[in-house]
């Protein structure tokens, strides 16, 4: 029997421990080809970005930077209002609100994927699996559900965010921007094990990126629906989310929705403008345009840019032409950052920034971090929320939009009356 990756997860995490190796980290859902990309040990620290060019794979998350740091270098506004560099510069080893660094990562010699329900070891070096792995591939077969932590939230204010919507409102009647995405968050508390807590909601939720990284710094639990950037095979593919209901509506009402076709239009406009920046000349495509797409506790619109890269544009020059990602900014870009920065009430963190792995080679999958718990060393845990902003949007509605989007989340784990939590499924 093939174990599945929540559970290979589990077994290499008990086996790092006991032996005092650096945690895994993992991958699991659509990543890189495979249904999951594990690293058995990986030492994630601060401070360590994705390399230009390596032949190793690279694990590992970047933050939302700082608007200060996000203009940075980048020159002034080209024609379309975007920096003319990118604002990949996110402060370094600085921490940010959510008292995570705002970079970390690091790099391993090999890799468990999971093809077509057969697990494979991946050595750069072609050297065979090492007993133990082996070890713990046998044990996830047999290994039980994960004890749930206790985990409570405590949701935002609502009229800050309100606030924040009528300023994006009024700046997008005076003309400083067509479409914003603005944010706030949820806090919260997890006392027990975060990967425990990754591994229950990652298999109540099974959403499409999810990824789990731990290290002296803290520990982030990523339950994605969305593709920042996938690089292979000389092609870069992006797949821009805008557009959102509840889970209990009616998907037809989203596909139809003046608002929401309206968001999604603009920012593929962004994703097609940002990857221009780097791709072979003409090789900016759209192949899919408003697709309906369930996600957990929501229906969202997505839709998909492809372009040619060639070899000369390292992981750099890429991050460069494109981070922060399209769908969670603004059109423009630039200005978009600015205003977001007065209209938030605290720095997004890894919330909104991206998190996956570099292969050999130059490849590349890398999530939005949306739906996504940054948690320190002592359990403060926080999530971030957020939509995007057009003179359609009513504050209300997009309040509204902010819980759904929590919700599975915020709702997993119900006290019972004990005391302890339990995930939801």
């Amino acid at each position: 029997m093939t174990p599945a990756p929540l559970d290979v997860l589990g077994a290499l995490l008990d086996h790092t421990r006991a032996h005092r190796l650096p945690p895994p980290a993992a991958l699991v859902g659509d990543w890189w080809g495979a249904d999951a990309v594990i690293a058995p040990s990986i030492d994630l620290v601060a401070g360590h970005r994705p390399p230009p060019v390596s032949d190793r794979f690279w694990f590992g998350y970047i933050g939302f930077p700082h608007y200060s740091a996000a203009r940075a270098g980048t020159g002034e506004d080209d024609a379309t209002g975007n920096p003319t560099t990118g604002g990949l510069n996110t402060g370094g080893t600085g921490t940010g609100d959510d008292g995570l660094p705002a970079i970390a990562g690091g790099e391993t010699d090999a890799v468990l994927l999971l093809h077509d329900g057969r697990w494979e070891y991946r050595s750069i070096d072609r050297s065979p699996c090492p007993t133990w792995i082996s070890a713990c591939l046998t044990t996830a077969a047999h290994l039980g559900p994960p004890r749930p932590p206790r985990v409570s939230w405590h949701a935002p204010q609502r009229q800050p965010h309100l606030a924040a919507v009528e300023s994006c409102l009024a700046a997008i009647r005076a003309g400083e921007v067509y479409q914003a995405c603005v944010c706030t968050r949820f806090t919260g508390r997890i006392d027990g094990c975060t990967a425990d807590f990754y591994r229950l909601l990652a298999a109540a939720t099974t959403p499409a990126k999810s990824a789990f990284l731990q290290g002296d710094w803290g520990s982030v639990a990523s339950f994605s629906p969305e593709t920042f950037l996938r690089r292979a095979d000389g092609a870069v593919i992006s797949a821009p989310i805008k557009g959102t209901i509840a889970a209990s509506g009616d998907p037809a009402t989203l596909a139809s929705s003046v608002k929401d076709i309206a968001e999604n239009v603009m920012i593929v406009d962004l994703v097609r403008n940002d990857l221009g920046r780097v791709a072979d000349i003409g090789s900016v495509t759209v192949p899919a345009l408003l697709r309906t797409s369930p996600a957990p506790g929501v229906w969202h619109l997505v839709s998909t840019v492809r372009a040619d890269v060639g070899s000369h544009v390292s992981t750099t020059d890429l991050l460069e032409a494109t981070f922060p990602p399209a769908s969670v900014t603004g059109t423009p870009k630039l200005r978009a950052l600015s205003l977001l920065a007065d209209w938030e009430q605290h720095s997004r963190g890894v919330y909104c920034g991206a998190i996956g792995m570099c292969g050999p080679g130059g490849d590349l999958d890398l999530n939005v971090a949306i739906r996504t718990v940054a948690v320190t060393p002592d359990g403060e845990a926080v999530l971030g929320v957020g939509g995007g902003i057009t003179i359609d949007s009513d504050p209300a509605r997009e309040w509204q939009e902010c819980l759904d989007k929590a919700a599975s989340i915020v709702s997993a784990f119900p006290h019972d009356d004990t005391g302890r939590s339990h995930p939801t499924r």
